[in-house]
């Protein structure tokens, strides 16, 4: 099933539903241009939004979360607010504890999403028992992991109670993550792409230019249509109106099946971001 529209979910293993396309705010400091995009996606129809305890931003985005609310009259159970634990928080008690900070500094009661960041040798597990409790306790909708691989799921999984609803991590036309992904749909847990658009470093490229020209759509707009007729959850990051306008306008046109193979193609397994397997933590 591809979304049909900017409000359309994916129900994740427990039942809970996530929308398909939501803003990241990776890298915006606090401030009002943060607390002006994360109002302005929600004013455009955005429901989900996703930070992290290391963006330093959960004040702004909470900030912008309650404006928003306020503007267009819509509740709390409508939008979906995702962070995330930082490395040098896990652990079960830290962890416990650094979600207590994030939702005292995003000033909401619970959260819909709560992922480990990284996977840290010898402390995600510890971390991921903190999850459960929090979900076993009803203090957050959902939980779920970032950056993890085939093998880090396979050792989460084989003393959880709870498998993970979601794995963030990065994906693009370069990094196409085929096997992680095949696994993931295969054990019920939904992939979700950070940085999706490679940092803007795909926005030139003649394959993918080509494919947006015969849309009359931008590089930008194929890329996230890409992800969603993969079954990708993405969560484009920017502050611009335009921005947070143009990259939601992917639910009118559908990339034909040749097309999908071409992007395919352009995968080199290259990263733009750490690799979980060689990151320094």
């Amino acid at each position: 099933m591809v979304a049909k529209n900017l409000q359309d979910t994916t129900t994740l293993h427990n039942g809970v539903k996530m929308p398909w396309f939501g803003i990241g705010v990776f890298k915006v400091e606090e401030g009002p241009e943060l607390v002006n995009a994360v109002k302005t996606a929600i004013k455009h129809g955005y429901r989900s939004i996703d930070t992290a305890a290391i963006y330093g931003n959960e004040v702004g985005v909470g900030q912008g979360i309650r404006e928003g609310m306020k503007e267009t009259g819509i509740s709390r159970e409508e939008l979906f607010v995702t962070s995330k634990v930082w490395n040098t928080d896990l652990g079960y008690e830290s962890t416990i504890a650094a979600y207590e900070t994030s939702l005292t500094k995003l000033g909401l009661e619970y959260l819909d999403l709560y992922l480990i960041h990284w996977p840290v040798e010898g402390k995600y597990k510890d971390a991921w028992r903190a999850l459960e409790t929090l979900y076993k306790e009803g203090r957050v909708k959902a939980i779920g992991v970032s950056n993890f691989q085939i093998h880090h799921l396979e050792d989460l999984m084989k003393d959880a109670e709870i498998k993970p609803m979601v794995n963030q991590v990065e994906y693009h036309p370069r990094l196409t993550q085929k096997e992680l992904q095949l696994f993931c749909q295969e054990h019920g847990i939904q992939l979700e792409a950070w940085s999706p658009l490679m940092q803007g470093q795909l926005l030139n490229n003649e394959v993918l230019q080509e494919i947006a020209n015969k849309y009359n759509k931008s590089v930008a707009q194929v890329i996230l249509r890409w992800d969603l007729q993969n079954g990708v959850v993405t969560i484009p990051k920017t502050t611009k109106e335009h921005r947070i306008v143009e990259n939601a306008s992917v639910f009118d046109f559908e990339l034909t099946e040749e097309d999908m193979k071409k992007i395919d193609g352009l995968n080199q397994n290259h990263r733009v971001g750490p690799d979980p397997d060689n990151f320094d933590f």
